[in-house]
């Protein structure tokens, strides 16, 4: 039950906090209450004391002119009355303590009259109230006010509750010394309530409190006004910015009537995003007049290319009869025209991209077959290069549903890519495959990438080096399509690089279409790298949010494939040469 308590408390405790923390308005209104409940509780304090002390310094100053007056009455009373004997002056006592009693005017509550300490004298001692004699006054007070140098002591005392309920009432007594007869002194005591000060002090304090009480209401009220009249209007701008961020460009702020701060505030802000929304609109009728425009060039040049094409294949064909300078020239025609061709393709396929006109003809398939396909496809660009391609592929099924078409465009894209940078190092093509999704990692030991290459790769018209060789050609766009061919699968194309020491690129498909994927079944980095990884200190970039840090793990060093595999998925090697 106590653990179970403690658990409801520690929840309510963090959804105080947290709604604390969400709302500006209660953070400004819980903070003005805790200076105003500081701010009152020193000056309730301040005052309190400061009428505690004047009540009881001027109740005192009181009692001790009544008692010094009453002493000397006394002292006058015995003086003018001469006793004889021990039964006049007995008389005498009764008759003085009577008359102290009858006095109008005095607030003593009780009054008392013993001989002195030590003394022979056997008169009996005088005391209104006699059973509180033992009770408040003490041997020590008797002796200090014998060996008193002033005229009067005072001490403070507890008067006890004559019912016997236990109560004890706040109170002071004063002692002073008259002597009674030339051989008989005395000392006289007086007993004074201060329950009337003390009840006066605690209607103080009730008012005090009340007040404070009130004050600090007071403070809410006003503060909540305040700050709601300040927030409404900021809160209002929120919401009309994340409508903008929605893309409802015609939403506007209202309030902006007016000479205030805040209509200032709600016309800069309409300002704002009327500026906003027709910059928008100017960029995208730019950029529609852009993908028009290279569409329709893109269409344009296929029938005039078409031509030339047809032209240099014929000359292509009659370059045997031509001198060795003029056939070279043919040759070297006919393969600048497939790299236009392959160019003007491109340029048709990101147009369709970027209208929202790509559609996706998904079917399920097995990875494993597409990318041995692609891997055979690649091979004698491999044998021309040397290169050892291998690939590694899981016993289990690797289906999903995808576009056969553009996956196959993704991993040529890739494999071709990867051997293209080998330098004649291996190429590494690993499928893997669990319950959400499958992926394949195309890793190379080449050249490598830098941080800031690995940021760009995935670009448009982006090369890492534009005046490197290239025997296959390139438009710099394989990379772009392939990323848009994977997020049109809902699936994500991760790259990772180092200098000198090779690059790795980890495409990801979900086993089910528009399906999320989680994390990838397989490893991309070496290594030797998997701490830098973890640490955010080695790039790899995400598409779909731009280049980021993320936690990949290791993949195995090449001569350690074998030993190191993932664990989910077993190993089927083919070596293309």
């Amino acid at each position: 039950m106590v653990s179970r308590a403690r658990v409801v408390t520690i929840r309510a405790t963090r959804r105080s906090v947290a709604q604390w923390r969400a709302s500006l308005q209660l953070r400004v209104v819980t903070t003005a209450l805790a200076i105003g409940l500081a701010a009152i509780a020193v000056l309730g304090l301040y005052l309190s004391t400061s009428v505690r002390d004047g009540i009881y310094e001027q109740r005192l100053a009181a009692i001790d002119r009544e008692a010094a007056a009453l002493t000397a009455q006394v002292s006058r009373t015995f003086s003018e009355t001469a006793t004889t004997s021990d039964g006049e002056l007995q008389t005498l006592l009764n008759d003085t303590i009577a008359t102290l009693g009858a006095t109008s005017g005095s607030t003593a509550e009780a009054y008392f009259l013993l001989h002195e300490l030590g003394s022979t004298v056997q008169v009996s001692d005088i005391a209104t109230r006699p059973e509180l004699t033992d009770v408040l006054i003490t041997t020590e007070l008797r002796q200090a006010n014998l060996a008193s140098d002033d005229d009067q002591v005072l001490q403070a005392v507890g008067i006890p509750a004559p019912n016997g309920s236990g109560m004890v009432r706040p109170g002071v007594i004063v002692g002073s010394t008259v002597q009674a007869a030339p051989d008989a002194g005395y000392e006289i005591y007086y007993l004074y309530s201060l329950e009337p000060e003390q009840e006066t002090l605690s209607f103080v304090h009730r008012v005090l409190l009340a007040g404070g009480f009130g004050m600090l209401a007071l403070l809410g009220v006003v503060t909540w006004t305040m700050a709601r009249q300040t927030v409404t209007p900021v809160t209002r701008a929120a919401t009309v910015a994340e409508r903008l961020a929605e893309g409802h460009l015609s939403e506007r702020m209202p309030g902006a009537r007016g000479t205030d701060e805040m209509a200032s505030l709600a016309r800069s802000f309409n300002e704002m995003a009327e500026s906003l929304q027709d910059q928008i609109r100017r960029m995208e009728e730019l950029s529609t007049m852009q993908r028009r425009f290279v569409s329709d060039v893109s269409h344009e040049l296929r029938t005039p290319l078409t031509t030339i094409r047809m032209a240099s294949e014929i000359i292509h064909e009659s370059r045997d009869q031509m001198d060795e300078d003029a056939a070279r020239s043919a040759e070297l025609l006919l393969g600048q025209i497939d790299r236009f061709e392959s160019l003007l393709s491109d340029l048709l396929e990101i147009s369709r991209f970027d209208a929202g006109a790509a559609v996706l003809d998904a079917e399920r398939r097995d990875l494993r077959d597409l990318v041995m396909s692609v891997v055979e496809q690649a091979a004698p660009l491999a044998e021309t290069k040397d290169v050892r391609v291998s690939v590694r592929l899981p016993d289990g099924d690797a289906f999903a549903d995808f576009d056969p078409r553009r996956i196959e465009r993704i991993l040529r894209n890739l494999v071709v890519n990867a051997i293209e940078h080998a330098e004649e190092r291996p190429v590494e093509v690993t499928v893997a495959e669990d319950n959400r999704a499958v992926a394949v990692v195309v890793r190379d030991y080449g050249v490598g990438m830098t941080k800031q290459e690995v940021e760009h790769v995935f670009d448009r018209f982006w090369r890492a080096d534009p005046a490197r060789a290239r025997t296959t050609g390139g438009s710099g766009l394989g990379l772009a399509i392939a990323l848009e061919d994977a997020r049109l699968h809902a699936g994500r194309l991760d790259a990772w690089g180092r200098p000198g020491q090779g690059a790795s690129f980890r495409l990801t498909l979900p086993r089910s279409a528009g399906v999320e994927v989680g994390e990838p079944p397989v490893t991309m980095a070496p290594a030797s790298h998997e701490a830098g990884l973890r640490t955010g200190q080695i790039p790899v970039v995400h598409p779909a949010t731009g280049p980021t840090p993320t936690t990949i793990p290791d993949l195995s060093d090449p001569d350690e494939t074998a030993e190191s595999a993932d664990p989910r998925s077993a190993t089927n090697d083919l070596e293309v040469h």
